[in-house]
């Protein structure tokens, strides 16, 4: 049987990492036929060597020749850089499916080349969504593409609905870690530094996420993606602070009846679900001890974790609106990782870019575009 021929967007980053690992465990199934990275050139190049793609990209022009000297022994395995090598190599015609986990809104521009490429879309990176969801179903829609979520609340819900056909969702109960600082103060946060930001009591992720994940903003993303990915209005999600992270997310029926997921905290086995649906295939790891520990749920605090509010803000006001967001909260990241600002200066930032950015009812991929310069500009303006 052919090997599923996968191209890895992001490679060198925490999904990308893992889903080398499921490529490993079912190597009689998958093969790598790209990867990407945009700095790591160094474990880009130790990977390269591992997997022996056809190619490997990295997105920072000026790490070429760096990764062409790493790559030097293997001349078999061509070596580019650049955005457009990133939204060229997608299109290669071996390629079965492509893995999103690029970060942040560089992720946009190639997801839409694999979908016109009639690529099947494993989804991790979630700002694909939340800058342009309606954007990118209508071209999954026009070119046949599938899209499957790989973001472990996405993947149980989709787990959750497989079998369910057409009957109607209720309520989408979306699970949150609740992060570091569930139990903190409006006082206690006012002072976290990004260390503390940084140590996430459940998941091991990069750092943007894992400092959005803190913010809950990661959380307001994932309601902005559920709604695009499951076709449902933001009032019918409810986000359920769950700090064992076990139940990874559930879907409620117009009957009553709730299915979700559940299992260890393990993103390899949404990653695997994504490369191998409809099957099931083993996994190594971990299984589930029911007895091990209580399932404890909590309302999010939405004063506390205002970027939450903010995303459901973003929602409700619709057309480029989350894109806004998503630019002033990248900029805002990356302030807070730097000790630029303030953790709870992040959500003040961002809901000040949401008033004064231009706003399209209407946009189309061009606005998006200036949409994210402009909004970048502004929050960059008053974290300066």
């Amino acid at each position: 049987m052919k090997k599923r021929q996968i191209a890895i967007l992001g490679s060198t980053g925490s999904i990308g990492t893992q889903a080398l690992e499921v490529i490993e465990e079912h190597g009689d199934l998958y093969e790598v036929y790209c990867l990407t990275a945009n700095n790591k050139v160094e474990l880009l190049a130790e990977q390269a060597h591992k997997f022996k793609p056809a190619a490997i990209v990295i997105a920072n022009e000026q790490r070429l020749d760096e990764l062409k000297q790493l790559m030097s022994d293997l001349p078999d395995v061509k070596v580019y850089a650049g955005k457009q090598a990133l939204d060229e190599i997608v299109e290669a015609d071996p390629i079965d499916m492509v893995l999103t986990a690029m970060v942040g809104f560089a992720g946009l521009s190639p997801t839409i080349h694999a979908i016109k490429a009639r690529k099947a879309i494993a989804l991790a990176n979630k700002e694909t969504l939340v800058v342009a969801g309606e954007l990118i179903l209508q071209l999954a829609q026009q070119y046949h593409t599938p899209i499957l979520p790989v973001d472990s609340e996405h993947s149980a819900i989709f787990q959750s609905l497989v079998g369910e056909d057409d009957n109607p969702i209720e309520k989408i109960l979306l699970t949150a870690s609740g992060g570091p600082f569930r139990n903190f103060t409006m006082e206690q946060l006012e002072t976290v530094t990004k260390a503390d930001a940084l140590r996430h009591p459940t998941w091991d992720m990069g750092a943007k996420i894992t400092i959005d994940s803190a913010s809950m903003m990661n959380k307001g993303f994932e309601v902005i993606e559920a709604k695009w990915l499951f076709g449902v209005d933001a009032r019918q999600i409810q986000v359920l602070v769950h700090p064992q992270s076990i139940v990874h997310s559930a879907v409620q029926f117009h009957d009553g009846a709730v299915k979700a997921q559940l299992g260890v905290p393990d993103m390899r086995l949404p990653i695997q679900y994504a490369f191998s649906f409809p099957q099931r295939l083993s996994l190594s790891g971990d299984r589930l001890d029911f007895f091990a520990q209580k399932l404890e749920f909590f309302e999010p605090d939405l004063k506390k974790f205002r970027c939450l509010a903010l995303a459901f803000e973003a929602i409700e006001k619709g057309g480029n609106m989350p894109c806004i967001v998503n630019a002033a909260n990248e900029i805002v990241n990356r302030g807070f990782l730097e000790d630029r600002c303030g953790f709870l200066e992040m959500s003040d930032i961002i809901a000040e870019t949401m008033q004064r950015a231009t706003f399209s009812k209407n946009p189309d991929y061009d606005v998006y575009i200036q949409t994210d310069a402009e909004a970048r500009r502004i929050a960059e303006a008053m974290l300066k």
